[in-house]
């Protein structure tokens, strides 16, 4: 069946194929960027084109599927099945299969430096564990499959608005990296929430590697987030208590500052994103994990960095200003060329009245560092944490998790 399109150089058709070839088709055109009725154009004009006719394709339990195509590219391919004796049905299963084959899906951009996201502020409560697993499972989804993303453009101007007007979502392939979580605050509150167990006082630690003290290869230490849809790309790094003692140790160590770095070099090669879940300190800790984070040579501007978690309220704003001075002062201190990869308002509530949409405000008209992303302070995250699982795992389709994807993406 064929119908006029509203723009009067393609018609809409209506025809049926089996439900699993319409997700490929849809998963693997926003892989590529473009649009189905491209592929299915460019599809059914490689196979008008053949020679001869291909194996049949099972398509019991097709579904009905519709499309834009070429005014006359539908009569054309209905007369070529038919001279062919190959039903219509068959024959655009065919035309979508031969496409896929031929454009298979692209594989992962990998960065070439592997992403040292630095997730930080010296206030605690404000969520930096919660953006710190969310985006790092964002990063890890997989690329075969499309999940929910809010666009980004829409982001601020929806959340802040308090009559409940709706966000806006599409559909995008997961990103695919292979991320490490390092949980590096000694309470442990990133290892509980992904249903891990704290490393033993008396075994081997982060810590213990950073203070010269290491007790074995700190791979073994890692441990994954298991998940269909993080595939074992998602990893972590469990946190022990020792952590408290952090700073003390580093005071006797020698380019303490380098600390982290050299702990974590042997397994960077293992990973495209590495996200650290800093402790609320301004201690040697921090600059530890500000060090790591810096620009390295060579290294593109914005591939690593910090990421400043805050909330719309008057604290945050304090602990803001006290952090961006510890940066700049290891900045200059030590020419570090340290960039901030953006700021994150959590646990945003436009039901809180004018002090949270006046905070948000403040936050959005800072452009450097700019906002990249506002997560709602909504059930799904305090549920997951309940129940110990990842909230892309345990609520996908929630504003939280489409958000986390944002986010993920804003900062990519």
């Amino acid at each position: 069946m064929t119908s006029p399109s509203p723009g009067g150089d393609r018609e809409k058709v209506v025809s049926k194929i089996p439900a699993s070839l319409q997700l490929d088709l849809k998963i693997r055109t926003a892989q590529h960027g473009i649009d189905i009725q491209h592929a299915v154009e460019a599809g059914i004009e490689a196979w008008r084109g053949l020679g001869s006719n291909l194996s049949p394709i099972d398509t019991s339990g097709a579904k009905s599927f519709s499309t834009f195509l070429p005014e006359g590219q539908w009569d054309g391919f209905r007369a070529d099945c038919s001279s062919r004796g190959v039903s219509l049905i068959q024959g655009l299963a065919q035309s979508i299969q031969m496409w896929l084959e031929t454009n298979p899906a692209p594989t992962v951009v990998r960065p070439e430096h592997p992403r040292r996201i630095v997730v930080c502020n010296q206030k605690g409560g404000v969520g930096k564990t919660a953006i710190t697993a969310g985006t790092g499972e964002a990063l890890a989804e997989d690329a075969n499959q499309l999940h929910p993303v809010r666009i980004s453009k829409h982001f601020a101007a929806a959340l802040s608005e308090p009559d409940g007007s709706p966000l806006q979502y599409e559909d995008l392939p997961g990103i695919g990296l292979r991320v490490l979580l390092v949980d590096f605050d000694p309470q442990n509150h990133l290892t509980k929430q992904l249903g891990q167990e704290p490393l033993p006082l008396d075994g081997d630690s982060l810590t213990k590697h950073m203070a010269g003290e290491a007790k074995g290869d700190l791979r073994d230490l890692i441990v994954p987030v298991a998940d269909p849809r993080f595939g074992d790309r998602l990893h972590l790094l469990p946190a022990c208590t020792d952590a408290f003692l952090l700073d003390v140790k580093l005071s006797g160590v020698r380019a303490r500052e380098a600390a982290l770095e050299r702990a974590l070099a042997p397994i960077e090669d293992d990973y495209d994103a590495i996200l650290i879940d800093c402790p609320p300190s301004l201690g040697l800790s921090m600059d530890a994990a500000a060090y790591y984070g810096r620009r390295r040579s060579a290294e593109a501007p914005g591939n690593s960095g910090i990421l400043v978690v805050v909330q719309a309220e008057d604290s945050s704003a304090d602990a803001y200003g006290l952090l961006t001075s510890q940066i700049e002062d290891l900045r200059n201190d030590m020419h570090l060329e340290l960039d901030y990869l953006g700021i994150v308002v959590n646990h945003y509530d436009a039901r809180r009245g004018y002090i949270a949409t006046s905070s948000l405000e403040s936050w959005m008209d800072i452009k450097d560092p700019r906002v990249v992303g506002v997560i709602g302070d909504l059930k799904e995250q305090k549920e997951a944490v309940r129940v110990k699982q990842p909230l892309l795992a345990y609520s996908p389709r929630c504003d939280q998790a489409v958000g986390m994807r944002a986010l993920a993406r804003e900062i990519s």
